[in-house]
């Protein structure tokens, strides 16, 4: 049977989340095989029965619905008096989070594996109070979308019709912090710590996931990717087909000219703009206007770099520019797909934070960090998968779809596409 918070206790056994969903009993016995098959498979990442219990607890609570999951709060779920003993998995616990990680990455890939799959990379915000965090400062947030006392994590996720979430994390550690190594160690960072930028970061998560098999059609980002040339060269030495954002600043050559794309947008003629959808959204397919122009210049053999423009419907004016690199031909359609799949990590972090705590944690060092994050992307992968294997099982149910820690009514017959990943089709008990 599934344990309901309210009731638990160290026995991590029941998912907690099934009643979060209020399943009905036959989709509550396959939430019960699930958990169990995935306490076994990540405890094999811990030697030690009372760490691997701990894990299993530290899962457990994250999975539940509890508004906060902090150490207090995750104790209470388990039925721990106090959250010392979660403290000491995320701290002084020998485990090693990297292999965590990449069994995480095994497990979504035999979930959601497909050949037409995105690398979606992408960072976010952890907003701060203190100075004593590993890596926070005074810097950009996209969470909070100006300047704040934060962290900044750069992850990867991967999105394919079957569903989308996270496969990696890095948190980034500002030059700053590596100038200060008396801080750095405080804060529990190696000696031997270098500094790397965030699009450094997501190339070494990328090496990880491709080394290992990860089959994607695409790799897709913001401009903070698209911008760094050496993000570019290396996706096209691997022969990996990108679409990545840049600014309107951003210059090719056109014509023996260095052109800013802003220029050659208003350059394009009518007959190269074709509507089309970049994929559904909440509300239905979302429709912008696409053009795409070949760079001049020496290329790989069959390689293809260009750019493509997406345009607003309502808004003319309103235009998004992204750089491109693939084996020639490159449909205008499957570009538009490509584009629009980034905004699935945007909705995974959404979920990650609204439902499994990504950023509740309380840890200041970097080994607590890492820790709380990979557990959190199991938790929310775990979530995942079970709703998508429910949507498969019931297309015709009436759907709950979840963003953030709120619930609304989504009555929309059979998946639709990536998003069925974060929809759970199933009737509240009556």
């Amino acid at each position: 049977m599934v344990t309901h918070p309210s009731k638990a206790s160290n026995d991590t056994r029941g998912c907690p989340d099934a009643t979060l969903l209020h399943a009905p009993a036959a989709l509550t016995t396959v939430w019960d095989s699930a958990w169990s098959h995935l306490l076994e498979r990540v405890g094999v990442h811990f030697s030690r029965s009372d760490v691997r219990t701990h894990a299993g607890a530290y899962l457990k609570g994250l999975l539940s619905p509890v508004e906060r999951k902090n150490g207090w709060q995750l104790a209470e779920v388990v039925g721990d008096q106090t959250p010392y003993a979660l403290q000491h998995l995320l701290g002084r616990a020998r485990w090693d989070a990297d292999a965590v990680r990449d069994d995480l990455r095994g497990y979504v890939v035999e979930h959601f594996g497909d050949p037409s799959g995105v690398l979606v990379i992408d960072e976010t915000g952890f907003l701060k109070k203190g100075t004593h965090s590993a890596g926070v400062q005074r810097q950009y947030s996209g969470t909070a979308g100006r300047i704040e006392n934060c962290q900044v994590g750069v992850f990867l996720a991967y999105a394919t019709p079957h569903g989308h979430t996270f496969i990696d994390r890095a948190l980034y550690l500002p030059a700053s912090w590596l100038d200060d190594r008396g801080r750095c160690e405080r804060a529990g960072i190696h000696a031997d710590a270098t500094f790397a930028t965030k699009p450094q970061l997501a190339l070494q998560m990328l090496e990880r996931a491709l080394d290992a098999g990860v089959t994607a059609s695409w790799v897709v980002g913001d401009e903070v990717y698209g911008q760094d040339s050496k993000v570019r060269q290396w996706l096209e030495e691997r022969r990996q087909p990108y679409v990545l954002a840049v600014s309107s600043q951003h210059r090719i050559w056109r014509d023996f000219r260095r052109l800013k794309l802003s220029e050659l947008v208003d350059q394009l003629p009518a007959r190269e703009w074709h509507r089309l959808s970049a994929g559904n959204g909440s509300k239905g397919p979302r429709w912008y206007d696409w053009a795409y122009a070949c760079c001049e210049g020496p290329e790989p053999k069959s390689w293809q770099r260009g750019i493509l423009f997406r345009r607003s419907v309502t808004d003319p004016s309103d235009v998004a520019y992204y750089v491109v690199g693939a084996i020639a031909p490159i449909p205008l359609k499957a570009l538009a797909c490509a584009a629009g799949s980034r905004w699935t990590i945007e909705e995974s972090f959404e979920s990650a934070k609204g439902e499994v705590g990504l950023d509740h944690y309380e840890v200041r060092s970097w080994t607590g960090w890492y820790r709380h994050v990979t557990l959190a992307l199991w938790a929310h992968a775990f979530l995942t998968v079970q709703r998508a294997a429910a949507d498969a099982e019931a297309p015709r149910r009436k759907k709950v779809r979840f963003t953030g820690s709120r619930r609304s009514a989504d009555p929309v017959d059979g998946p639709r596409g990536p998003t069925s990943a974060l929809v759970a089709p199933l009737e509240r008990a009556s």
